[in-house]
């Protein structure tokens, strides 16, 4: 497979790339800083990415917050579905957007970290872009509520709505995110991992 990477020199851009390369994968990595320079904001350079014919899958792995604004992750995200790429897109999606029970969702559950809440309510929303688009093939996977570099197991348990466990490594995430791109399970909708 041809697979694209935006924020490949991230945590999970990072491992995404390298559990590619050792299946055999074609990998392409773009970020600011990066071998590729590209800004998430340039939707129309994005869309070429999305677009090429050569690219079996675009794997969005960008949060403008940490270094930006929280508001441009959704800005930008509106403005990519509003842009109707017709290739396949695999974002990484936030652990605060599960749902905590029926009516609550993680990020507004008693004892949700203060200092995590920006960046899950960011992705709150840009689930919502998603879930309304029209004629978009999309796919999003939330980690686990945590997620930090560790052991790669090869093995990770998959839930829809609600958390699938407490933690995950980056790198089993990274496992998760390639099984999807390889074998297209939950297109359309979000699914989540843990270990």
């Amino acid at each position: 497979m041809q697979i694209a990477v935006l924020g490949d020199t991230g945590m999970v851009g990072s491992r995404a790339i390298a559990e590619a390369t050792s299946r055999g994968h074609q990998v392409t990595g773009y970020s600011r800083n990066g071998e590729n320079p590209l800004d998430f904001s340039d939707t129309a350079k994005v869309v070429e990415i999305i677009n090429n014919p050569d690219t079996d899958v675009t794997i969005i792995a960008v949060v403008s917050g940490r270094t930006g604004s929280y508001a441009d992750d959704v800005a930008n995200h509106k403005a990519l579905i509003e842009a109707a790429p017709t290739g396949r897109i695999l974002v990484v999606g936030g652990a605060g957007a599960l749902q905590a029970d029926e009516n609550t969702l993680l990020v507004d559950a008693p004892g949700f970290p203060e200092e995590y809440k920006p960046e899950s309510q960011t992705f709150v929303e840009v689930h919502k872009l998603y879930q309304q688009a029209d004629d978009l093939n999309w796919t999003m996977l939330a980690p686990a509520p945590e997620i930090a570099p560790g052991e790669r197991t090869g093995e990770y348990n998959v839930a829809m709505d609600y958390p699938a466990g407490a933690s995950i490594t980056a790198e089993d995430f990274a496992v998760a995110l390639i099984d999807e791109a390889e074998n297209p399970q939950h297109t359309g909708t979000r699914f989540t991992v843990a270990n």
